[in-house]
């Protein structure tokens, strides 16, 4: 069942990077709409029908804290405007399959749950969890969604999810005054990266703000450079554990990651510091301090942006982006997203599922910033700026054209634990980044474990 999992991610990578690519080189501003938008993305009349519901009580778990959370609950309650249902968002906590095996132990399981990882939503059907999708939400989805988009929610060919949120993983975040006053321009290479940092250091302002302290940015780190350097056959197989974490690939591209991280001067707070930063600080304090942030750049994905709006900065702006630079021949384009799931035989459970795959939804929280929607339904126009909505285009232009995070296809003991698996011995490796022998070691012992082979 892995191994079909995984495949189902088996296409082209070329697309997506040269549209990003595209789309993110005119990204210095945000210019005035142009004719595309309608009204600002303001709600049109609603394109769903929902079920009404009056009375009825659903909860909805997904992993997602601060403004995410929040941008998502405004879609909840326009879910219950519709169809009279109360909605009640349960914060989980990751490894989330683990999360779920609780409450449904306990009796008092969520109605629908949003998976961050493939691997979980296998684990889910596996374990006799999920209930595959209602005719009303496979409709929203043949309508709405790329093949590739459909079979990433099915196992086995039964259609299980809908993948609601997107990310495109391939992005860095700079601030603009910081780079202006070191007279540093965004790398295109990796080479002009450690360059760039180099000259950023040098200046008094360290070079990146890694969120150290949460194991999974460190594994896109990571994917970013294998994928660029060892390329996507490679990529495949060692998402799958054909490939073992031992080879020569992966010592390469934790070498070349060693050059990054193994340079306390480049780091915010030097290892330790990173060690013990989390993601939304490792945003904010990129883009707070004035002429002395924290550091002058921060990798991760485009959902950086709701954390942006947390600080003064404005994107297209002071906050400007970047393609992740290429590590090989071509840069990479890692995507990841969040899976919704059913896990009572409900009709409310279904009916926000069908709502979940409908534009309506998506373009409410993608009015709010920092979400990008795999529905090519939606609206660009609802998105608030030209670097999102240029980043959404470019995800729904290439349709298939994608390779989605390899920590988020493994099991979940390997890819998705806090303290264990790949996010400990990364953030290990963080510390001692020398350490390559030791770290491949581990990593393969590890993952042999989870994958059962």
């Amino acid at each position: 069942m892995r191994e079909r999992g995984t495949s189902r991610t088996r296409i082209g990578w070329t697309a997506l990077a040269a549209a990003g690519a595209l789309a993110l080189s005119a990204c210095g501003g945000d210019p005035q709409p142009g004719p595309e938008r309608t009204g600002r993305g303001e709600p049109s009349a609603p394109r769903v029908e929902l079920p009404k519901l009056p009375g009825e009580k659903l909860s909805v778990a997904a992993v997602w804290t601060g403004g995410e959370q929040a941008n998502f609950t405004k879609v909840l309650k326009e879910f219950e405007k519709r169809t009279g249902a109360s909605v009640t968002f349960v914060p989980a906590q990751d490894p989330i399959v683990t999360f779920l095996g609780t409450k449904i132990a306990g009796g008092q399981p969520p109605d629908v749950a949003l998976l961050p990882q493939v691997g979980a939503l296998v684990s889910a059907v596996k374990n006799k969890w999920a209930q595959p999708v209602g005719p009303e939400a496979a409709a929203q989805l043949d309508a709405n969604y790329s093949a590739g988009w459909k079979k990433l929610g099915a196992v086995d060919g039964t259609q299980y999810g809908v993948y609601y949120k997107a990310a495109n993983k391939s992005l860095v975040w700079y601030n603009a005054k910081a780079f202006e006053a070191a007279g540093v321009k965004p790398p295109g290479t990796w080479k002009e990266l450690i360059a760039a940092a180099d000259t950023l250091s040098a200046s008094g302002t360290p070079a990146v703000s890694v969120a150290g302290a949460d194991g999974w940015t460190l594994t896109d780190w990571f994917e970013n450079v294998y994928l660029s350097q060892a390329g996507p056959e490679k990529y495949d197989r060692l998402a799958r554990h054909e490939l073992k974490w031992t080879d020569d690939s992966v010592k390469q591209a934790l070498t070349t990651l060693g050059e990054l991280f193994g340079r306390a001067d480049y780091l915010a707070g030097g290892a330790a510091g990173a060690l013990a930063t989390e993601f939304p600080k490792s945003v904010t304090q990129t883009f707070t301090g004035g002429e002395r942030p924290a550091a002058a750049m921060v990798f991760e994905g485009d959902f950086a942006a709701v954390n942006i709006a947390q600080t003064e900065a404005k994107v297209g702006e002071d906050a400007l982006v970047f393609p992740f630079p290429a590590v090989g021949a071509k840069a990479p384009v890692v995507s990841g997203g969040d899976v919704a799931v059913a896990l009572k035989a409900s009709k409310g459970a279904q009916a926000l599922l069908t709502f979940l795959a409908s534009a309506d939804a998506a373009e409410i929280q993608a009015r709010e910033g920092g979400f990008i929607s795999p529905n090519k339904a939606v609206d660009p126009g609802a998105y608030p700026g030209e670097i999102q909505r240029g980043i959404a285009k470019a995800l729904i232009a290439a349709g298939d054209d994608f390779r989605f995070d390899m920590s988020d296809q493994a099991p979940a003991a390997f890819g998705g634990t806090p303290g264990a698996g790949e996010w400990k011995t990364l953030q290990d490796f963080l510390a001692n980044p020398s350490d390559v022998a030791g770290t491949q070691a581990k990593l393969e012992a590890d993952a042999a474990k989870a994958y059962g082979n």
